[in-house]
C-alpha cells in the first residue's frame, strides 16, 4: 500500500492493554501514513485496566509503528489523558522527536489550534466519581468481549452486526455531555482565547462542527477512539478532516486470535508551523 502524506494526524483513546482496543486496525492505519506531526491525544495506554497478563503482539505493533515514526524524524506529541494520567508527573518531557505534555497549541497556516484530552471538563473523573468510572470502565471492557461473540453468531447467520457497547457508550456520553456541557464548554473557552480550532478526545465521539456564541465562533473537533469508531483527525490541503477506518481499504488486514506477549512496557506547549500545506 502506498503511504499517504498528511501534515498533522491526531488520534486518541486507543486504550492499549485492554480487550476493546482495535490495535490491528490502528497499526495498519499508522503504517499507511507519513505525517509531518503525529499527536497522541490521551488514553493511548489504559492504566485503569492494565494487566501484565494481557498485552498482545498487535498492541506492541502499535508502539512499534509510533517508534518508527519517531525514528523517521516525525515529530510526535503525547498529550496525557485520564486513563494514562500517571504520565502527567513527567509533563514537559522533551526527548528528541517525542514531546510529552498536557495540552498543546499549534499554529498552522496562520490558524491557532488548541489541543487537549478533555477530561478536565468531566466531573466523572474526579473524587468518588472517578472510582465509579474505573469500575464502569472494566464493565465496558467485558461488554466489548460479549458484543464480539454476539456479532460472530450474527455473522454466521448472515445478520447485520450490532453494537451494544456503542449504545451504552453513547448513552453515557449523552449524560456526561448534558451534565458537563463538554463540547460547548471547550468551545466557549477556545473562543475566549481567540483560537480557530479546539481538538479533544475523551468522550469517544468523533466530531467536527462549528460552535458559535455572542463572542465569536470556533471549529470543535473530536478525534473519536480506537475501540468503537476507529477514527482520526487529519490536517492536509489546509483543512481538518475526519478519517474513518474501513477494512475494505486495508486488504492486508487479517483478523487472528491475539496472543499475549511479555509486558515491556501539563504544561502547555506552543508549536508553530508555517504553511504546512504549501
Amino acid at each position: 500500500m502506498e503511504k499517504r502524506a498528511v501534515d498533522v494526524v491526531v488520534i486518541s483513546d486507543v486504550h492499549l492493554g485492554t480487550y476493546g482496543c482495535q490495535a490491528k486496525k490502528l497499526a495498519a492505519y499508522l503504517k499507511s501514513i507519513t505525517p509531518s506531526i503525529l499527536i497522541l491525544n490521551g488514553d493511548i495506554f489504559d492504566a485503569w485496566q492494565f494487566s501484565k497478563r494481557y498485552f498482545p503482539a498487535s498492541h506492541m505493533n502499535v508502539l512499534k509503528e509510533i517508534i518508527n515514526h519517531i525514528s523517521n524524524g516525525i515529530r510526535v506529541f503525547y498529550i496525557t489523558g485520564n486513563h494514562d494520567e500517571t504520565l502527567r508527573r513527567y509533563s514537559a518531557l522533551n526527548a528528541g522527536n517525542l514531546v510529552l505534555t498536557d495540552k498543546l497549541v499549534l499554529e498552522i497556516d496562520n490558524k491557532m489550534t488548541w489541543i487537549f484530552h478533555g477530561d478536565v471538563f468531566d466531573n466523572t473523573t474526579k473524587g468518588w466519581a472517578k472510582t465509579l468510572a474505573k469500575l464502569g470502565s472494566s464493565g465496558y471492557g467485558a461488554l466489548i468481549l460479549l458484543n464480539r461473540s454476539i456479532n460472530a453468531v450474527l455473522k454466521f447467520f448472515g445478520k447485520e452486526r450490532v453494537s451494544l457497547s456503542k449504545s451504552v457508550m453513547e448513552g453515557v456520553n449523552k449524560a456526561v455531555t448534558k451534565i458537563n456541557d463538554f463540547e460547548t464548554t471547550a468551545a466557549e473557552i477556545a473562543i475566549e482565547k481567540h483560537y480557530d480550532y479546539v481538538i479533544c478526545g475523551h468522550i469517544h465521539k468523533p466530531q467536527k462542527r462549528v460552535i458559535s456564541n455572542e463572542n465569536g465562533s470556533v471549529t470543535y473537533l473530536n478525534s473519536g477512539d480506537w475501540v468503537e469508531h476507529c477514527t482520526a483527525l487529519e490536517y492536509y490541503k489546509k483543512e481538518w478532516k475526519l478519517f474513518e477506518f474501513e477494512e475494505s481499504a486495508f486488504p492486508e488486514l487479517k483478523v487472528e486470535k491475539e496472543k499475549p506477549v511479555p509486558n515491556v512496557i501539563t504544561d502547555e506547549i506552543s508549536y508553530h508551523i508555517s504553511s504546512l500545506a504549501g
